[in-house]
């Protein structure tokens, strides 16, 4: 049995409910990504351009701070990755945590909820941000029950 990790950001609860519903559906641990400084509703009104998720998601160079990473990430073989969908794509945070560990080997399984788009393109935006990793793609986890969880678990055959 191969060990997994959920490992993911959430902004506004939705992804954490869905992270904890997957780790359970997928008897893993669960680590929550927490930017250093949290964000505030006014930092993620997309609809002003000059709020702080619109100026990070506009800057292909952000990476804001997270808090801390994994103590154990080594002992990890596969990790489902999740987020917010932002902009069509992965929050930069995201980039911040990938760059911060070396994934080499471990299987990343994206995983994302949103309002309105799918993963678009994010696998290709975040492979090199962890490039020795094995990518196995993603899914949207909007209104996700335990049962199919398990079973898109399963069927990766992790």
């Amino acid at each position: 049995m191969k060990k997994i990790l959920v490992a993911y950001f959430s902004a506004g609860g939705v992804t954490k409910r869905a992270a904890a519903l997957l780790a359970k559906a997928a008897n893993a641990d669960l680590f929550e990504i927490e930017p250093k400084v949290p964000y505030t509703a006014a930092d993620l009104d997309w609809t002003n351009k000059k709020s702080r998720s619109s100026l990070e998601m506009n800057d292909p160079f952000s990476r804001p701070e997270i808090k801390s990473g994994p103590q154990n990430l080594s002992d990890y073989d596969a990790v489902f990755l999740g987020f917010p969908v932002w902009w069509y794509t992965a929050p930069t945070i995201i980039k911040t945590f990938l760059e911060a560990h070396d994934f080499s080997g471990k299987q990343i399984v994206l995983f994302a909820t949103s309002g309105g788009s799918g993963l678009g393109k994010t696998e290709s935006a975040l492979r090199p941000c962890a490039p020795n990793a094995v990518w196995r793609g993603g899914k949207l986890l909007n209104g996700a029950s335990e049962s199919s969880l398990r079973a898109w678990v399963e069927s990766l055959n992790l």
